[in-house]
């Protein structure tokens, strides 16, 4: 059983303008591994919150952009972060335990924020930061030269952070910059593909979207749909696919995550679930309990997110009952 998450990564091939440092995103996402983008840079001066093009993509005070991975399972599999750019390793960290501050017992990081971490020096004040790496990851040392084929350390869950993420910070002259804005320009107009950053290539914004779908007997604990441990692996008779479940992130008032199933016969259940309030990520699930038939066959749930009465991103999985 295997979930199709229908949205890409997010770096396309358009050049960028030459700017000074040239940087390259910094997850390796091969082997089909999908990423997202969580949180930009907050723009708003004040107590407020808002990414470079007015949309709810950070939280007050975020200095960095989060490259993300839709669930912790990833983590354990693997996914490296490079160098932004050619540089110099200022500083690192590595040691400390990968434990979600969301978690029971979680241990206290104050002062330690960045968890296992890098600093790498670029020259003409220009600094970049990852933090967040998974413990005994970390394979550079201070001094150390490295270009945008090295592999730094791995994604994990160190720090003070609740998601599978790499932070990633520009500074310049120790002032944070936006690598998707450098100049401090905003725009409302959520533009796709963006011009004039501090990337090597063309960027694609993406306000929301599903990071996981899956079918389960009995609706899931969000623990384990955040963990990716959710999906089911048999299903028989007497043990159907009774809830459709989404995971999705960026969600406005207003949206709806439509979750339907399939059978052989055709529609089994479908039902809509709209938000009340922006949610940085979010889960939904519906199912039925009721005593009805479960022919063998192919069974597929459908999670779409809706926006303005516009599908914004769809996911398709499928389980067979033998």
């Amino acid at each position: 059983m295997k979930a199709y998450l229908l949205f890409p990564l997010l770096f396309s091939a358009v050049p960028a303008l030459a700017r000074d440092p040239i940087l390259a995103p910094p997850l390796d996402c091969e082997d089909g591994t999908s990423c997202y983008i969580q949180n930009y840079v907050d723009t708003d001066p004040g107590p407020g919150a808002a990414d470079f093009t007015c949309g709810p993509l950070s939280y007050d005070g975020h200095k960095g952009t989060d490259f993300a991975l839709p669930t912790r399972l990833e983590v354990w599999r693997g996914v490296d972060i490079h160098a932004a750019a050619p540089g110099t390793v200022w500083a690192t960290r590595d040691g400390m335990d990968d434990f979600p501050q969301d978690t029971e017992g979680a241990p206290d990081v104050s002062g330690k924020e960045c968890g296992n971490g890098v600093v790498i020096d670029h020259g003409d004040g220009w600094r970049t930061q990852y933090c967040h790496m998974k413990k005994d990851s970390v394979r550079v040392e201070q001094g150390e030269r490295v270009s945008t084929a090295t592999v730094l350390g791995q994604i994990g869950l160190s720090g003070l952070t609740e998601f599978p993420h790499v932070h990633f910070e520009v500074r310049k002259d120790g002032a944070v910059v936006d690598p998707f804005n450098p100049e401090g320009l905003i725009s409302c107009d959520e533009p796709k593909v963006l011009g004039g950053t501090l990337w090597d290539r063309g960027m694609i914004y993406r306000a929301g979207g599903l990071l996981d779908v899956g079918i389960a007997t009995d609706i899931p604990a969000y623990d384990s749909v955040k963990a990716g441990t959710a999906h089911m692996s048999d299903v028989t008779p007497d043990n159907p696919p009774r809830v459709v479940f989404g995971l999705a992130f960026g969600g406005k008032a207003g949206d709806v995550m439509r979750l339907t199933l399939f059978g052989p016969a055709g529609e089994v259940f479908s039902d809509d679930h709209e938000l009340e309030k922006p949610q940085a990520q979010f889960f939904r699930a519906v199912g039925t309990y009721a005593a009805i038939d479960w022919p063998a066959g192919r069974y597929w749930a459908t999670v779409e997110m809706m926006r303005d009465g516009m599908e914004i991103d769809r996911g398709e999985i499928s389980v067979e009952l033998k």
